[in-house]
């Protein structure tokens, strides 16, 4: 998943003034003292823009988290979290994006196999736990608490991105073999996700081993198509987990995500709060044919390229608004990141109240970086065109296809607008009705353009997830204290920072919590060569595997002795 970092200011839930101090909040875990200065802090000093919470160990269950620890450290269990990442990996579970439904398509059959894999893998788990299958693939596991307390969801996803076969011999490994070669795990699926899934599986394991009997009950949530459109797989799952717990019934639920980054010394987790959205405009031309030898001034093809021509020349407006995650972003880059330049932190600072250092900060910004851009505002991309059959027969329809990923303050209804208002004077000017989005919106005589949702995939952007004391707060300090309690991570200085990512399979989680972070427990040179490519592995050190289970361990039972309702 690609990420856009960005934050949603703790400060503003709580204080009346931006340059209240945080540190004055009545919460008693707040990590270091305050500074609201433009000044570089160091990870332990906290920040009005950007408040951080110190690690979180698990009191209630300090021995059993303690004796954990040792336990992931041994070799016995390295060489159990390989082998279960390599059980899986190597069973080719893709998913196409023209994939049939389940019991019609049989290229679903192969997750019955995986499915075979992991009850091998785990029998305690299978045997201990309440385990139900939603649309034949779709894997529930239900761990009964013994309180009335809202439960949690802990979600991944089954299926990977097929591999291309005339990549194969690209490969240094097959793609599906799951060999260990002493340091990478090789195949995909590794890095997306079936990394998570299993160190989820091992943590879940591991406490069902000590004894441990959880108070708040625990969901496992599992789809099988995140990779395509997820509806058969995640939208399957929410639906059968909204009725049988009803709406806004979970206390948070976690999804894979975004990483941990080194920057300058400093590791930033970015756990994501946010989701752009997402809709495919299709725009069609129709005009009469003919023979080419006499044609009109404009054909189809010619008329549907004025009006790529006029989104292009049209892009949206980015905007910095003190109330959104990106300017949220900027503040906490600007208290913690070494890199960040100087003139730039201190404008940050200043435009916590001045507007003209807002508009200045701004134009800065978009400058001085690309992603920017795509944080800022809605982005626009032409990607799919066709038009004619014959070279020598006019054209009677030419369409595109413009994706467009939705900026966290605008709406699907905005973006209709957008265009409406864009392309109704080229309509009229060529003597085109116009109809958009199944409304008649000019009358032609010359032909048709069309705007409609291609494959009516719109989505909104999703609902930000609250920053303050509470799941998130929870998941801030299970993150540093997972990093206290690791061999090889507790000298480094953690910094937290809610991002903002593209369209994943919580989509359709938004009616089960208001609390939905995705964030895996990886660091970004953990992937040999990233996700969705030749060669993707993860590799086995104290980083990846059995760092992700220390932190999947630590959250449950931080989760699990907390006084969420």
């Amino acid at each position: 998943m690609y990420s856009l970092v960005t934050i949603s200011l703790v400060l503003y839930t709580f204080c009346d003034s931006a340059f209240f101090p945080i540190c004055y909040l009545p919460r008693f875990w707040l990590a270091g003292h305050c500074n609201g200065l433009a000044e570089l802090l160091s990870p332990d000093v906290n920040s009005t823009a950007c408040p951080q919470w110190t690690a979180l160990h698990p009191t209630k269950y300090r021995g059993l988290s303690e004796d954990l620890d040792v336990a992931y450290n041994s070799e016995d269990f390295k060489q159990r979290a390989i082998q279960a990442l390599g059980d899986a990996v190597r069973v080719p579970t893709e998913s196409y994006d023209d994939n049939g439904p389940v019991g019609e398509d049989s290229r679903w059959n192969t997750f019955a196999e995986l499915h075979r894999v992991l009850e091998a893998s785990f029998p305690r788990i299978y045997e201990s736990l309440n385990v139900t299958k939603v649309n034949t693939y779709g894997l529930v596991f239900h761990w009964q608490g013994s309180t009335p307390a809202k439960p949690y969801i802990l979600a991944a996803h089954q299926d990977v991105v097929p591999v291309e076969e005339q990549t194969v011999e690209e490969w240094k490994h097959d793609p599906y073999s799951g060999y260990y070669d002493g340091t990478w795990i090789w195949g995909r699926g590794t890095c997306d996700d079936k990394g998570d899934l299993i160190r989820q599986l091992l943590a879940i394991d591991s406490l069902l081993k000590q004894g441990f009997s959880p108070a708040r009950t625990l969901i496992l949530s599992y789809g099988f198509d995140e990779e395509s459109k997820g509806i058969e797989g995640a939208g399957h799952l929410a639906r059968y987990l909204e009725e049988t717990y009803g709406r806004d019934s979970f206390a948070l639920l976690l999804d894979e995500g975004d990483l941990y980054m080194d920057m300058g010394g400093i590791v930033f987790a970015t756990p994501s709060i946010s989701e752009k959205g997402y809709f495919d405009v299709k725009i069609t031309v129709s005009t009469l044919g003919g023979h080419s030898s006499v044609p009109p001034s404009h054909t189809s093809i010619g008329l549907l390229s004025r009006f790529i021509a006029a989104v292009e020349d049209n892009p949206h407006q980015a905007s910095l608004s003190r109330r959104g995650t990106p300017f949220a972003t900027t503040q906490c880059l600007a208290a913690y990141d070494p890199a960040y330049p100087e003139d730039l932190r201190k404008l940050a600072r200043k435009a916590v109240a001045d507007d003209v250092a807002l508009k200045v900060l701004q134009e800065r910004l978009l400058v001085s970086d690309p992603l920017y851009k795509a944080m800022l505002g809605t982005t626009q991309a032409v990607d799919l065109i066709e038009g004619g059959v014959k070279v020598n027969a006019l054209p009677e329809r030419a369409s595109a296809v413009v994706n467009h990923r939705i900026a966290e303050h605008s709406s699907v209804a905005e973006l209709q607008q957008h265009m409406i208002d864009l392309l109704t004077p080229l309509a009229t000017k060529y003597d085109l009705a116009l109809v958009a989005f199944g409304s008649n919106v000019t009358r032609g005589g010359a032909g048709q353009v069309v705007l409609s949702d291609f494959l009516g995939t719109a989505l909104e952007p999703s609902p930000v997830t609250p920053t303050g004391y509470g799941p998130w707060a929870l998941l801030q300090g299970s993150i540093k204290a997972a990093f206290e309690s690791s061999p090889t991570r507790n000298s480094s200085k953690v910094v937290v920072v809610p991002s903002l990512s593209i369209v994943s399979d919580t989509q359709f989680y938004w009616n089960l919590t208001k609390h939905i972070f995705r964030f895996s427990p990886s660091f970004d040179t953990d992937r040999f060569n990233g996700e969705h490519t030749v060669n993707e592995g993860k590799p086995f050190r104290a980083d990846s595997l059995n760092e992700g289970v220390r932190f999947y361990t630590k959250f449950i039972l931080n989760v699990d002795e907390s006084d969420l309702p």
